[in-house]
Parts: C-alpha cells; structure tokens; sequence
C-alpha cells in the first residue's frame, strides 16, 4: 500500500519510467521500418517528442504548484509530470549538442540521463528524502543535529560531484553514506578535484588513473551491453556540414580590380 503522501511521486516515477521505455521502443521500431510508428512532421519539419514533453513537463509542474493539498489534482500532475520528463530525457543528448544525435554516442547521455533521474525520483517515491524530515517542533539539540546532518550530506555530495561520480553523487544526495565513502576515495582523473589537487601529486595522479582505468574495464563492458539494449546499436556520429567559403573577399578583389584596370585605361587614353 502506498502512502497517500507519496502517491504522487510514486506516480511520477513510473509515468517516467514507462514513459522511457515506450518511447525507447517505438523509436527503434520507426528505424527498423516495423510496426505502424512513423516520425511526426509539419511543413517539412521533424517534430521531435522532446516537444510534447516540455509541454507537459510544463503543465504538470504548475498543476503540482498550483494544487495545494488536493490528492487527485497532485496525482493528476505527477502523471503529468512523469511523462513528460520521459520523453524530455529520451532526447537530452539532442539538447545538449543541439544535434540529432540520438543513435550516436553523444546521443548516450540520455541514457545516463534517465538512469540517475529514474534512479533519484524512484528513491524520492520510496521514502529516501534527506530533506523531508524538518525540524519544526523540535528541540534545540534536534535543530542543530538535522543542520549538521544537511550541511554534511551538502557538503559530502558537492565534494562528489567535483570528484568525476555524478552517479553516485545523485543517489548520495538521498542516502548520504554514498557520498561519504566516494568523497574519501580517489578523483577521476580529468575531474575538476583532480585537475586542482592532483597537479602537484603525480603519484595521487597515477593511483588515481590506473583505479579509473580498473573500473572502466571491468563496468564499461556492461554498461554498453545495457544501453545497447535500451537504445539499439550506435550508428556513426553525423559529419559536420561544410563551411562555405565567404565569397565577398573574393568578389572585392575583382571589383577592385577591375576599378583599377578602368583607371589605367582612363589614364592611358588622357
């Protein structure tokens, strides 16, 4: 039985979630030419459903503002909400590259993207909300024991996100022991913390290298076998358009030219 309280959210999480996966699967199956699915256009123009799901991420937020304590209208707004962020996140490597890259390897970063939003909304739903508990009511000691508490799990959490562990810094940030243990252990490299700390540190720098490139072997390999079956196999990336040369220079020079033949001649005949 889920609490009223969390009703919404958990609403949210799965309208997410099967949101993703629906759209997942009928993209791959508009590209293998299956099904009855085609690509929405008007007037010559591809209509990309990150549209649609800025529209209704839209309506479901300040329908979720605007609701008060209603159960329904909040539940309405979740649904809402959870779609369109699906369909959002399902093209949010379009969004940063501002490119179809959506069968390329840039276009991975959705993938990534709905793992840790599905990842972080499905821990919300469940109860993990740091922030929840406030300390209205409470003792003074009570009062300064959730300060700490929030200030460390702030802290532990920024530290991990200058540390390379996005990941784990957003499921740190609903339970903060994540963070505490992957702020103690090495950087990334190419990381903000290691380009600022581990200038000066080669051996830090090599520990910190060689620990990446173990992980990296060991996880990759699996991580592209789950997004190769979420996503479908990659194409290759989209070549970037030829710049055409600018013909004004060219097109001066031969009006100058020819103003300074016509010069001559008009010299030449007075």
């Amino acid at each position: 039985m889920i609490h009223d309280g969390r009703l919404p959210m958990s609403l949210a999480f799965a309208s997410l979630l099967l949101t993703f996966l629906v759209t997942r699967t009928i993209t791959r199956l508009i590209r293998a030419g299956r099904g009855p699915f085609h690509n929405i256009g008007s007037g010559g123009v591809h209509i990309h459903h990150v549209v649609p799901g800025i529209v209704l991420a839209l309506i479901g937020g300040f329908l979720a503002v605007g609701s008060g304590e209603y159960l329904v209208a909040r539940s309405i707004a979740g649904v809402l909400l959870g779609i369109g962020a699906g369909l959002v996140l399902d093209e949010f490597g379009m969004i940063v590259h501002l490119s179809d890259v959506y069968w390329t390897e840039q276009g991975r970063i959705s993938i990534e993207a709905t793992v840790l939003a599905t990842a972080a909304v499905g821990l919300a739903a469940s109860g993990f909300v740091p922030f929840d508990a406030t300390p209205d009511g409470h003792t003074l000691d009570d009062l300064v024991a959730w300060s700490i508490v929030l200030l460390l799990d702030v802290v532990m959490a920024a530290i991990t996100f200058a540390k390379g562990k996005v990941g784990t810094g957003v499921i740190g940030v609903f339970i903060p022991i994540v963070n505490i243990v992957a702020g103690i252990r090495l950087a990334r490299p190419g990381s903000p913390w290691a380009r600022r700390y581990y200038r000066d540190k080669p051996r830090r720098l090599r520990r910190a290298t060689a620990r990446a490139a173990r992980r990296d072997a060991r996880w990759k390999p699996i991580r592209r076998r789950f997004e190769d079956t979420i996503a479908g196999r990659l194409v290759a990336a989209p070549a970037p358009m030829p710049v055409a040369p600018n013909p004004e220079p060219r097109a001066r020079r031969e009006v100058d030219g020819a103003r300074h033949t016509w010069r001559r001649e008009r010299a030449g005949s007075g």
